[in-house]
């Protein structure tokens, strides 16, 4: 009976984040509510075997320790962007060449981290960040192109749900702080339906058990640019998962080598595949419950794996899913201006710790933030160039990222190979 309340309080703690990623896919990209729940559905089943991936430990994946995975935050702009360019299918095609493209390198990427440093990974978070802000603007006012678009009920409706998510975070601690946006949720929409605005037909239309189905969506498609941004992305999420591999090799006291590593990033490979195949998403270790770790004490695989199973029994159920498509666009708004924010303050927080160790630093954030931004503000900026050379100039996101990766190098990187190469010829000379 412990285990299994620990369990729902990791399932509630990460809960929100799982649910939000389709939720906002899905409305960008113009689902059906039929199609909606289903993706809701499969992404809560594909966390459950992403996550069981991760903690039952063998020779060829698993890092064996207390992870739960979700879907990334980091996908989401990419994944519209991909989808408003090159349909639904490409979103797929790219998920599927990305996750196999993180087994092959599995192996090796302890050796490729050196890419993706602070500065790196800091401003391709700070970068996601941003561009996702008009996205939940949108939804603030009720949705792009919506006929009540800025009125007064949507916007007291997503302001009201912002300020109650503060007001948890500022006088709750502990676990009520850690699900005050799920809370939140909950509580715009409780107030959307005394005004009225919450339509029941998805829950009362969906069935209670269905089963799943690869290729939902139809066949895949595979478009380059699409690819790169994926590869990008899945690169940086495990960056963001080394991370959490590290804290939790702390709390529990089991050392990590390079075999673990290279297993805990072959099962994100396996689940961000099997996200392909079964039309969900890119999955990443989640930080949010590593701190209900630090809380509760409790650092048990056993708990996880109830969770896992727990996720998957609900993937079953597309009743609940419908549940979580309800939820009125204004409401999700003001959540998400909280959880994109969170993205670009973490973004910024591991800026923080390297733009005062070089003016190099420095640089590197100024030129890739601007230049990510501004093709995403003006994409037509390339739009004359030939097409192989838009595949990397393209999408905002793409070009920041690359920007940043180059700039390390130049300022990082080959200045060390050139005082290696000038002290053999000193040697050499002597």
């Amino acid at each position: 009976m412990k285990t299994t309340a620990l369990a729902l309080q990791h399932l509630l703690a990460m809960y929100a984040g799982a649910i939000l990623v389709p939720l906002i896919v899905g409305g960008a990209l113009g689902l059906t509510s039929e199609q909606l729940t289903y993706l809701v559905a499969i992404d809560i089943l594909m966390c459950g075997v992403a996550t069981i991936l991760q903690v039952v430990r063998n020779r060829f994946f698993g890092i064996g320790l207390p992870v739960v995975l979700g879907c990334t935050f980091t996908a989401v702009g990419p994944m519209i962007a991909i989808g408003g360019q090159y349909g639904i299918s490409a979103i797929y095609g790219s998920i599927l060449v990305s996750g196999l493209f993180v087994i092959l390198i599995s192996r090796f990427f302890g050796k490729l981290v050196r890419f993706f440093p602070p500065v790196v990974t800091g401003t391709v978070v700070t970068i996601i960040g941003i561009t996702l802000i008009p996205v939940a603007i949108n939804n603030m006012g009720g949705g792009q192109g919506a006929d009540d678009f800025g009125s007064a009920v949507n916007l007291a409706l997503s302001f009201g749900t912002l300020l109650f998510i503060i007001l948890l975070y500022r006088f709750t601690k502990g676990f009520m702080r850690s699900i005050a946006i799920l809370i939140g949720i909950l509580g715009g929409t409780l107030i959307a339906t005394l005004f009225g605005r919450v339509d029941f037909s998805a829950v009362s239309e969906s069935g209670f058990f269905h089963m799943v189905e690869p290729f939902y969506f139809g066949t895949p498609s595979f478009h380059w640019s699409a690819i790169l941004t994926m590869i990008l992305v899945a690169m940086v999420s495990l960056v963001e998962s080394t991370g959490v591999y590290f804290a939790l090799s702390e709390m529990t006291d089991k050392k990590l080598d390079e075999k673990d590593l290279a297993s805990g990033y072959r099962a994100e490979g396996i689940a961000i595949l099997f996200g392909g195949v079964f039309n969900a998403f890119p999955y990443t270790a989640f930080s949010q419950n590593v701190g209900l770790m630090h809380m509760t004490g409790v650092k048990s695989r056993r708990v996880i794996l109830v969770m896992g199973g727990m996720l998957i029994g609900l993937g079953f159920i597309p009743k609940i899913a419908a549940f979580t498509t309800i939820i009125p666009t204004a409401v999700l708004g003001g959540a998400m201006i909280a959880m994109f924010g969170m993205v670009i303050s973490q973004g910024i927080k591991m800026l923080s710790r390297v733009m005062s160790e070089s003016h190099e630093n420095s640089m590197i954030v100024a030129c890739s933030v601007g230049m990510g931004l501004g093709v995403t503000v003006v994409p037509e900026l390339f739009a004359k160039l030939p097409e192989s050379v838009q595949i990397l100039t393209s999408n905002g996101i793409v070009a920041g990222s690359l920007t940043a990766i180059v700039l390390n190098i130049v300022f990082h990187m080959l200045p060390k190979r050139k005082t290696k190469e000038v002290h053999l010829l000193h040697e050499k000379s002597a």
